[in-house]
């Protein structure tokens, strides 16, 4: 079965979140953050990321529910190439269904965006 999610930050949304204590421990996980301080991240990417997060759960048929966004990182291959790593409740209903995840993000002006296609190989039982 293929799903697909999509989602679409504002990214003064998000910069407003940021100003939470707290939330960006929250809801970036420790290796996304690591990544995000290394390479200098700016707040384009944290909205792309944050948009890829809501785009997993909807690809994958819960929504949000059920995990931690902290559980469904965004990080790069060396070529750049964006992926989702899981760890905890979400990489548990992943491998449930045996899905595999494709992830592509953008952002233009004052929105960051992301789509994310899920494979599952086995049967959909969420």
């Amino acid at each position: 079965m293929i799903n697909c999610g999509t989602d679409i930050v504002k990214i003064s949304r998000l910069e407003k979140a940021l100003e939470t204590p707290g939330f960006y421990e929250k809801v970036f996980g420790k290796s996304e953050r690591a990544e995000f301080e290394k390479r200098g991240a700016r707040l384009e990417s944290l909205a792309a990321a944050f948009a890829a997060k809501e785009a997993f759960g909807k690809a994958l048929g819960t929504g949000i529910r059920g995990f931690s966004l902290c559980e469904a990182e965004v990080l790069h291959k060396e070529n750049g190439a964006p992926y989702l790593f899981l760890s905890g409740k979400a990489k548990a209903v992943s491998d449930k269904i045996h899905a595999e995840f494709s992830l592509s993000l953008s952002h233009d002006g004052d929105y960051a965006t992301a789509f994310v296609i899920c494979v599952t190989k086995g049967e959909n039982i969420l």
